[in-house]
């Protein structure tokens, strides 16, 4: 399936400011002051004030990155449920370790700590596990004044495990989750305004409100000068079939500037075609107005596709523990290079420099496990780029 032939001006009209509900189902917060909230309830007001705390921890972080170039993410952040031994099934699993995660969530984290600026804009419950990923993003140095408490649902959850014969599993909470219960009208437009860089996955297109957002986001970014960044993280049990998994990343394809894929991505929305044909690439997947297509390796490197140039970047020899977030540092390594050069994909020689940061800051994370805490420090690839 081709995506949609591109369309001119805008995906979606923008609605903020517009008051809605559902049974109560939807507050309007203030981001600029979660404390004020009179309808929190008492637990939520007596986190409000570690809030606060953690804010002026991090303070000095934020503001040495307020006039700097700042990449937006808009989507998914849950908390993982992951066996403590490795190589078993979910079923056969004795204990679990909670991990924090989500795609967009982890480049946002990883290009705080490789130096850049960025933001999250999200919707997780008003519970511990919700106050918990909050308080991650601070202590990262993520601007997390877009993220939402919801007072009814609950944060996302997700058991995922790894088999012996490589095999993913996934079990996810969802029925429906905080994440999927954001609408238009909530979102932090003065956030997305601040962007230089937009950036979002698939997961919230799956049901409405958060499909209608994430398109009125997507679409005030792009008036407002912003790149766009699509990374699908194809997620197909999140989807009710194959089929609609494809109609809907595809759906959106042509408004994007950047686009990241990995091999079974490319092959799943090729429709079965041989991931490693750069004609199946520019003839399947490139569109008209797309400015640079990136597809990942692993830990053999990137291909990088433009109207231009094509090539490839070869990755790093490392030892590798887990591959759980090792895309997400890929791209949150170019997006941090990229939010201060908007145009570095014109210069094939710099943007190869670019990519081999990118390829670098993946490797890094492949050699520990969990997603957030393997995510790579600016040093850390540094010191693997040296002999490079």
């Amino acid at each position: 399936m081709k995506p949609p032939a591109p369309g001119t001006g805008c995906c979606f009209p923008p609605i903020f400011g517009k008051s809605r509900s559902r049974s109560g189902s939807f507050r309007l917060v203030s981001n600029s002051s979660l404390e004020s909230s009179s309808s929190r309830s008492s637990s939520g007001r007596e986190r409000s004030s570690s809030w606060s705390r953690g804010r002026r921890d991090s303070s000095r972080h934020q503001q040495q990155h307020q006039k700097a170039p700042m990449v937006v993410c808009f989507g998914e952040m849950m908390v993982n449920l992951v066996p403590t031994e490795s190589g078993v099934s979910l079923a056969d699993a004795v204990e679990y370790k909670k991990s924090p995660a989500g795609s967009t969530a982890n480049v946002a984290i990883a290009i705080s700590r490789l130096g850049a600026s960025s933001a999250f804009i999200g919707k997780v419950g008003n519970d511990e596990f919700g106050y918990m990923l909050s308080d991650i993003l601070m202590q990262n140095g993520v601007d997390n004044s877009g993220l939402l408490f919801d007072e009814y649902a609950r944060t996302m959850l997700a058991f995922y495990a790894l088999k012996s014969d490589g095999e993913p599993q996934f079990l996810f909470y969802r029925h429906p989750s905080a994440d999927m219960l954001i609408p238009p009208e909530e979102l932090d437009v003065r956030l997305i305004k601040k962007a230089t860089i937009f950036h979002y996955s698939s997961f919230s297109l799956v049901m409405e409100p958060s499909k209608s957002s994430h398109l009125a986001a997507m679409n005030l970014a792009k008036m407002c000068g912003c790149l766009l960044s699509y990374a699908p993280n194809l997620t197909l049990p999140i989807w009710p079939s194959s089929q609609a998994a494809r109609e809907g990343i595809l759906n959106i394809w042509n408004f994007a500037d950047i686009i990241k894929l990995n091999l079974e991505e490319v092959r799943f929305l090729s429709e079965g075609d041989d991931p490693y044909d750069d004609q199946v690439i520019m003839n399947k997947l490139f569109h008209p107005h797309l400015k640079l297509l990136l597809v990942t390796e692993g830990p053999r490197g990137c291909r990088y596709y433009t109207r231009d140039y094509k090539g490839w970047v070869r990755g790093f020899e490392v030892e590798v523990v887990d591959t759980d977030g090792a895309d997400d540092a890929f791209l949150a390594g170019l997006l941090s290079i990229l939010s201060a050069r908007k145009y570095i994909y014109k210069d094939e020689r710099k943007l190869r420099e670019a990519l081999a940061f990118a390829n670098a800051s993946a490797a890094v994370t492949m050699t520990r496990r969990e997603a957030i805490p393997s995510l790579p420090t600016k040093d850390a690839v540094i010191r693997l780029l040296l002999p490079f």
